[in-house]
């Protein structure tokens, strides 16, 4: 297969042209259907390029097939180059010296190459290619007159400045053995998907120079495919980026954006593709080859090495760009890069141990804090287990989209407003009254709170509701002072955050929903599932129904105290930039 693929690329041209460029005859052969491009296609291209004004700006590739000196057999891309002689033609009726340098004929519809030339309004309606062809014509037209106030010779002074400075193609010419029906079919059915990856694949498998010969080029094929399969490990991609998956049907081309410093704000759809065109014209495309090679296996070990991994994974996690972490570590010694991912982390967080005690759920400019330390715990707790293989699952933590900041034991009942939820709350928090062992006193408390459930649950009301909400919580709490409920010693991450019953419910309640998760092999954070488990409270401190002082302190302690799992990444109480 991978001789196959050579075969048909390595006598290829492949690079960006300028539309001004673009010269010959396009033969458009009998397999393709006529133009078909609607108003709304025409004017975004338009639009588009007015806007971009002076930057570089791509249009989707053209690929051909050299018949003849000056004369190509246009595979794909028929309905963009047909409006770009259309906008030539009309700018040509404003500004005299506007060149058009290419024609298009056609195999079977030979009239429509005659109606190009003529535009008759009268023979629009003769065919559907003339009314596709005349229409688009109308709306260019349409599209330089819009303003009343505007400067139609102006306007198109300018686009045809554009046009010849700024706006390209990605030519694709391909071998002269190439079956062209068979490509065309593979284009329109996306078995070829023309992404920047693609395209940048086949430079490096189209040059016969620069030392890439045909045995250089399976080589070349061979790793590509390696790296391509890697980086379809669910974990490893999880790593390295906190974007789905779908948004890249080309694996590679993660990597290419990150070597190419492409932004998330890049308008420039195939900037990717451009970057490494100009990086091959300036340098050998066997030495941009092993650059890439080179950029891969550092990431790789990354991911391989326990503390690299954990360190490297939050911080990207967290929302610190790839790009930036690897763009600091190249002048660094491994120690060098270890100690400046802690560095990295503690000014991320840039937080102390106070400012830690005061972050509150009250405070939504908060959330994201909490959320950070919440998820350092998890991570550097599981880096930090002994004599384990285990790491951090970065891919089950984000493909689980629901979660969210929970109390570990909740107090008020926000968001329990429809009938449903209340009486769910009101089923799960009856188990638990009925299944804990009360003192005789409290037993009796108890009983008779099952009974009042039981009588106001098929016809409650919010009133009823509050009063027994209060009773339950009561009951099902510890008697301390209850200003804990919305700080750090009460947040976990859980993965209920749609469901208000749960999201309001005691921590027995809570507990049990953990173990019937953690029995289903539902991932939960190892913290979260240590909280539930009593695992940071002293064996002589537990009340393994009820989320206590004791409690509290241990899993404060645990996370930041001074032997805390993340104490080394908050800076001295204080100093605070």
């Amino acid at each position: 297969m991978l001789e196959k693929e050579i075969e048909i690329t390595e006598n290829a041209l492949l690079e960006p042209k300028l539309v001004a460029d673009i010269k010959g005859e396009f033969f458009i052969p009998a397999y393709q259907r006529g133009y078909r491009w609607e108003k709304e296609h025409v004017e975004m291209l338009l639009n588009d390029v007015l806007e971009n004004k002076d930057q570089n700006y791509c249009l989707q590739p053209i690929v051909v097939k050299k018949l003849d000196e000056d004369k190509f057999e246009l595979i794909d891309g028929q309905q963009r180059l047909t409006t770009m002689l259309l906008i030539f033609k009309y700018m040509q009726t404003i500004v005299s010296k506007v060149k058009i340098n290419f024609s298009l004929s056609y195999e079977t519809r030979t009239k429509s190459e005659e109606f190009l030339e003529t535009l008759d309004e009268e023979l629009a309606e003769d065919n559907i290619d003339f009314f596709y062809i005349y229409n688009a014509y109308s709306a260019i037209e349409e599209w330089f007159n819009e303003d009343e106030n505007g400067d139609e010779f102006l306007k198109t002074i300018n686009l045809y400045k554009y046009f010849n400075e700024n706006v390209k193609v990605i030519w694709y010419e391909v071998n002269t053995n190439e079956d062209a029906t068979n490509l065309f079919t593979r284009l329109n059915i996306g078995k070829i998907p023309l992404t920047n990856a693609e395209l940048v694949k086949a430079q490096f498998l189209s040059k016969s120079d620069d030392g890439i010969n045909h045995e250089k080029q399976l080589e070349i094929a061979t790793s590509w495919d390696t790296i391509e399969n890697e980086l379809r490990n669910k974990d490893f991609w999880a790593f390295l980026t906190n974007k789905s998956a779908n948004e890249y049907p080309t694996r590679i081309e993660l990597l290419f954006d990150l070597m190419s410093e492409k932004q998330p704000d890049e308008r420039e759809k195939f900037f990717t593709f451009y970057y490494f065109s100009n990086e091959i014209k300036e340098h050998a495309a066997l030495g941009v080859w092993k650059n890439i090679l080179k950029y891969y296996l550092v990431l790789k070990e990354w991911y391989q090495k326990r503390e690299l991994y954990h360190k490297v994974g939050y911080l990207v996690a967290i929302g610190k760009s790839l790009q930036t972490i690897i763009k600091e570590s190249k002048e660094l010694t491994k120690t060098e890069f270890k100690e400046s991912l802690n560095a990295q982390i503690k000014d991320e967080l840039n937080l102390t141990v106070d400012a830690v005690f005061e972050l509150s759920y009250e405070n939504k400019n908060d959330y994201s804090k909490i959320d950070k330390i919440l998820l350092l715990f998890n991570v550097e707790t599981v880096r930090l287990l002994q004599n384990s293989t285990e790491m951090f699952s970065f891919e089950n933590y984000k493909k689980i989209n629901n979660w969210s900041l929970e109390h570990i034991h909740a107090q008020q009942s926000e968001g329990l407003d429809k009938k449903k939820d209340q009486q769910e709350w009101l089923t799960l928090h009856k188990k638990s009254l009925e299944n804990l062992n009360f003192s005789e006193e409290i037993q009796q408390v108890a009983d008779d709170l099952i009974l009042k459930i039981d009588e106001k649950y098929d016809d409650i009301g919010r009133d009823d509701f509050n009063v027994l909400f209060a009773e339950v919580f009561e009951l099902l709490s510890d008697n301390s002072d209850r200003s804990y409920v919305d700080s750090m010693s009460n947040m976990a991450l859980l993965s209920v955050a749609n469901n208000a019953a749960l999201n309001n419910a005691t921590f027995d309640v809570k507990r049990n929903r953990i173990l019937e998760m953690d029995r289903n092999g539902e991932y939960i954070p190892i913290c979260t599932r240590r909280v539930f488990l009593k695992y940071y409270t002293n064996s002589l401190d537990h009340q393994l129904h009820f989320w206590g002082e004791e409690d509290r302190k241990a899993y404060i302690n645990a996370m930041i105290g001074d032997e805390g799992v993340i104490t080394k990444y908050l800076k001295p109480n204080a100093i605070i930039e």
